[in-house]
């Protein structure tokens, strides 16, 4: 048998592999470390041990026999320098695909890209405003790093309301195919594979709900044992540490050991910061834990290169016709006689239970007077169900470019993830937002629309 060294070819269970490196045993078998060659098996690490394959053979570079090519033009030869070409990953930081993806190209979002790859590893926090394009940016730089060979292996980690739009972008867009792993997802995979297999080695290239892995501790703990080339966690500010909620902090533990899965790490969103130093330095020791030492005080020189974010005048120059700027105009009523009596009662209204703390009691009561200030709807669902804090997250630029608040969130961020449903890059018309402020004789309530 001729001598198994690094670069040579090998055929073993009817595939052919090539020798990345051998090593011996305690007891002197030798270890033959391969990647697959064949169609089947193209791209697959595996480890053979010698003196266990019986079919075993290495293929002699001097019985390659030439055959002759005889089609027009040489085509078939020309077709085999090509794709070999095509495999030969490129060496700088030049961008070769990811600028010809579907979309109508614009510069700044070519930026983000550009300055991962010239990163030693690319672990970066596309920070850009909502609707210039973020998960775009992810998948420019995500194309560019599977044309490289270092992205064979993805894990794309969002919210369940984003799971559709995000592998819909990615596939129309660039290509990229996710396979979807719900909680029956998973389940079917496992029913197909031994007990003792990790059921997110199975596909290659995936996404799933960050409350999907959350929610099962079993599910966190195979992810959290494979390995990926890149990860991309969307609407990274769910993942971000914050003491006054117990289910972002599940989250922000998930995703602290999911960065340490991968060398490449896309995080992205839209309002990264909440006021808070230590929250936003949480995202930022994710991708490089050595870059801020105070969690507490730091400046932006500490952290500069770990994020991008533009905002939409940044850019307007590029943007031209296919985001136009928002005009937002406050729209005034006068309260109605049945609206003052409804003001009257709830500013009067008396919660024994929850008035046994003074602080929470005016809490809920100002709560209830937002909520009738947006809506007797509104008001009454607070009542059944002490709010649900839910937005939706549907992308209608396409289709509408008018928004009306029926409701005002106590959040600014919130209000902004609303607006940045019709006010993105591709709104063809001037995004027209309209949000009511009823007056009312009640200085008080009055006071409070005001504030709202």
């Amino acid at each position: 048998m001729k001598t198994l060294a690094p670069g040579a070819r090998i055929v073993v269970r009817d595939a052919e592999w090539l020798i990345k490196l051998t090593s011996r045993t305690f007891n002197d078998f030798l270890v033959v470390d391969v990647i697959g060659v064949s169609d089947f098996i193209k791209g697959r690490a595996a480890q053979f041990i010698k003196e266990l394959e019986d079919d075993l053979e290495v293929l002699d570079p001097e019985s390659t026999a030439l055959v002759a090519d005889n089609t027009s033009g040489y085509r078939n030869s020309l077709l085999f320098i090509e794709a070999h070409l095509r495999q030969t990953a490129p060496t700088g930081n030049d961008l070769y695909v990811g600028h010809k993806a579907a979309m109508d190209i614009l510069p700044y979002q070519l930026d983000p890209a550009i300055k991962a790859l010239s990163m030693p590893r690319q672990r970066l926090l596309i920070a850009d405003a909502v609707g210039l394009g973020k998960t775009l940016e992810a998948g420019i730089l995500v194309s560019e790093l599977m044309r490289r060979g270092r992205a064979k292996r993805i894990l794309v980690v969002t919210t369940k309301s984003m799971l559709t739009q995000f592998q819909k972008e990615f596939w129309m867009r660039f290509t990229i195919p996710l396979v979807r792993l719900d909680s029956v997802g998973i389940q079917r995979i496992r029913s197909r594979i031994p007990t003792n297999h990790n059921p997110f080695q199975y596909y290659d290239k995936a996404i799933v709900s960050v409350d999907t892995l959350k929610q099962d501790r079993e599910y966190r703990t195979y992810i959290e044992q494979a390995e990926w080339d890149v990860i991309v966690i969307d609407e990274a500010h769910n993942v971000a540490r914050r003491k006054s909620s117990s289910k972002a902090s599940l989250r922000s533990k998930l995703a602290s050991r999911l960065a340490t899965r991968s060398d490449a790490l896309i995080m992205l969103s839209a309002t990264p910061h909440d006021g808070r130093p230590e929250s936003f330095a949480s995202l930022m020791n994710m991708l490089d834990p050595t870059a801020i030492a105070n969690e507490s005080d730091y400046t932006k020189d500490d952290i500069r290169d770990l994020y991008f974010r533009r905002f939409k005048k940044d850019v307007l120059e590029q943007l031209a016709k296919k985001f136009p700027e928002r005009q937002v105009l406050a729209v005034e009523a006068d309260a109605s006689e049945q609206e003052e009596r409804a003001f009257d009662v709830l500013d009067n209204l008396e919660l024994v239970e929850i008035d046994a703390k003074a602080s929470a009691g005016k809490l809920f009561k100002t709560t209830l007077l937002k909520a009738m200030l947006s809506s007797p709807m509104a008001c009454l669902e607070t009542v059944r169900n002490r709010i649900k804090r839910v937005l939706k997250k549907i992308n209608l630029h396409y289709l509408s470019h008018r928004l009306i608040h029926f409701d005002i969130p106590w959040s600014l961020m919130a209000l902004q993830q609303r607006n940045g449903r019709i006010d993105r890059y591709g709104q063809e018309s001037q995004p027209q937002i309209r949000y009511m402020l009823t007056r009312s004789v009640n200085e008080r309530v009055d006071e409070a629309d005001k504030s709202t």
